[in-house]
């Protein structure tokens, strides 16, 4: 399958969005009382992925951002790379997390009831 360039990048602006929409509910509490944590001091189960989206989404952007200077000479060769691989490593750890959902949510769903 061939994707070209306008596709590709609709298909990151939509995930944007999705993250961002993610990232606005747990923040704002909207995403209910599930995972609530009993004591105040420790962050609800939502909290926590909200967080982590944004440590995603905020290290994707500072790839980009150098990308975007060193597209202009304006960063070092060294920033690139740093940048680029940690917010690879970044997308790949949220794919793990996301794949492992995915499969023990299968698993609860073949459950017997």
């Amino acid at each position: 399958m061939v994707t070209t360039i306008s596709q590709a990048a609709s298909a990151y602006r939509d995930a944007t969005r999705v993250a961002e929409r993610i990232i606005s509910e747990t923040g704002q509490g909207q995403a209910g009382s599930i995972g609530k944590a009993k004591d105040p001091m420790s962050p609800s189960f939502s909290d926590m992925i909200g967080n982590t989206l944004q440590t995603a989404r905020d290290g994707g952007y500072r790839g980009e951002s150098v990308s975007t200077k060193a597209i202009a000479n304006e960063a070092d060769l060294q920033d690139l790379i740093t940048s680029v691989a940690n917010a690879e490593l970044t997308l790949n750890t949220v794919v793990a997390v996301r794949d492992r959902v995915i499969t023990a949510y299968q698993d609860i769903i073949k459950m017997p009831i």
